[in-house]
């Protein structure tokens, strides 16, 4: 899947630990309720404040920020179907629901725009609109 902008606080696309299937990521974390983490702000904020480089991190929160440079520039192709799932649905949160904390991260993960220009036309084919 090409939006994967959406990993800038997707916690379901975590890096491989020794012992996973080393051409993809590790598939542990699939399980997690996403719209529980989106819909209760003190879950989102301790993974947008660990993202964002504002707050300690849960050792899921970890892997996620340190495969999320990877996942960016691969297109996400170590991720599984569940996981590019999730990534599109956190990504439209994030731009619907919470443009200033997708500000945030993109100039974090993207400060150059280059993530952005490359993901921007399969996300709006997806119907995600991305400024």
């Amino acid at each position: 899947m090409k939006v994967v902008l959406a990993l800038l606080i997707c916690t379901t696309v975590l890096a491989a630990k020794p012992g996973a299937h080393k051409g993809s990521y590790t598939t542990r974390y699939d399980n997690i309720d996403l719209e529980e983490i989106l819909s209760n702000e003190r879950l989102y904020k301790k993974y947008f404040d660990c993202l964002a480089n504002k707050g300690k991190c849960t050792p899921d929160g970890k892997e996620l920020k340190d495969v999320l440079p990877d996942a960016l520039a691969t297109e996400c192709k170590k991720c599984s179907h569940k996981q590019q799932q999730g990534t599109e649905k956190v990504l439209r949160h994030l731009i619907e629901k919470r443009p200033v904390d997708y500000s945030v991260l993109e100039k974090l993960y993207d400060p150059t725009g280059t993530y952005k220009r490359k993901y921007k036309a399969e996300a709006e084919k997806r119907g995600i609109k991305i400024h």
